[in-house]
């Protein structure tokens, strides 16, 4: 009977702690932009003026310069890119610098204004923004001096060093205490040492590595390669190559959506002077693939609502005023468009 007792006594103090935890935990209310969709328009050149509007997908109220508003000053910069790390966003501006900003009400927390030229991209890995850089323009408009800026804050400050690397860094995962970085124009996967902020390792890939993904517990490399897209897996024990795969999708451009069953939605373009745009589907992880799943021109940016199963894809209108939004369904039927800012050229649903 005491034992019993003294197991009742232990389950009711044990109720009554974790009642009393939950009643005094204070709640954090959601900001404006913690949920819906951020909307990235890169701006036009010589004017940047890249912004970024937010739009409610349960009433389609669309706000626009929401940077501005917050902080009471335009962006003033070609907005290249979006990345959500550890509850900041960072807004990466290949005029050369980066924004640091809460997500839920887009007010300032710091910034990296100097030693940056043209910014592509950044990670977060041991306490330090580690960011992408084609770094100047030659008098060929080559850029050899391509680098990996180091920043030891994560809210931003100096630039406290540059790794080199080959020429046109993209995109950057991290894993680990590692950073992998797509070097589009040599064909180079580079790994670097966060915590020693060194390049340890390279490995030689074909096409013009883009971006990398996650899917099906692996990071995947996305690589046009002219007539043809070829996806890269690796072993992360040692960096090197473990599957290379090659698709009939002509003309990737390098942007792409993913649902959450492993299905891409990938931008594709003839380039100059057609410019004959569309969508191709691949599902990497099964067999369907259709080189030819949506065609238009013109096309931008693309992004995938998970939530509503919906595919949304940009269009620049040549740069000529404001760019446009097309909703589509996962049968390819348009549901709906609406206007936006100056080049949108990709999405961050939250």
């Amino acid at each position: 009977m005491k034992f019993r007792l003294l197991q009742f006594s232990k389950a009711f103090a044990l109720i009554f702690i974790l009642f009393a935890c939950t009643e005094n935990a204070p709640e954090i209310p959601l900001g404006e932009y913690d949920s819906g969709i951020l909307i990235m328009n890169e701006g036009s050149f010589g004017s940047n003026d890249g912004e970024v509007y937010h739009l409610n997908p349960s009433t389609d109220e669309l706000k626009a310069n929401i940077f501005e508003d917050a902080n009471a000053r335009p962006f003033a910069g070609l907005l290249q890119d979006m990345v959500l790390e550890n509850d900041r966003l960072y807004l990466v501006a290949n005029t050369g610098k980066v924004e640091v900003v809460n997500p839920g009400d887009f007010s300032s927390l710091g910034s990296v204004t100097a030693d940056l030229d043209q910014p592509r991209s950044l990670t977060v890995n041991s306490g330090k923004l580690f960011i992408s850089d084609y770094g100047p323009y030659d008098a060929s408009y080559a850029t050899p001096e391509s680098y990996i800026a180091v920043v030891n804050n994560t809210l931003g400050g100096q630039v406290s060093t540059k790794i080199p690397v080959s020429r046109k860094p993209e995109d950057l995962i991290s894993f680990g205490k590692y950073v992998l970085v797509a070097g589009s124009e040599e064909g180079k996967v580079e790994v670097i040492d966060a915590e020693k902020s060194e390049l340890i390792e390279s490995i030689e890939v074909e096409g013009s590595p883009s971006r990398f993904f996650e899917a099906n517990g692996s990071i995947y490399l996305f690589s046009p390669n002219g007539d043809e897209l070829i996806l890269y897996s690796f072993h992360m024990d040692n960096f090197t190559l473990a599957t290379t795969t090659s698709y009939p999708i002509a003309n990737a451009t390098g942007k792409f959506a993913k649902d959450e069953n492993g299905v891409l939605y990938i931008l594709t373009s003839s380039g100059w002077p057609d410019y004959q745009d569309g969508i191709a589907l691949l599902d990497i992880l099964g067999t369907d693939i259709d080189p030819t799943w949506y065609e238009g021109s013109g096309f931008y940016g693309i992004g995938y609502d998970s939530v509503l199963d919906e595919i949304y894809v940009t269009n620049s209108n040549g740069f000529q005023g404001n760019g446009t939004v097309t909703v589509l369904g996962e049968d390819a039927t348009e549901k709906r468009s609406f206007e936006v800012g100056r080049g949108p050229s990709g999405f961050l649903f939250r």
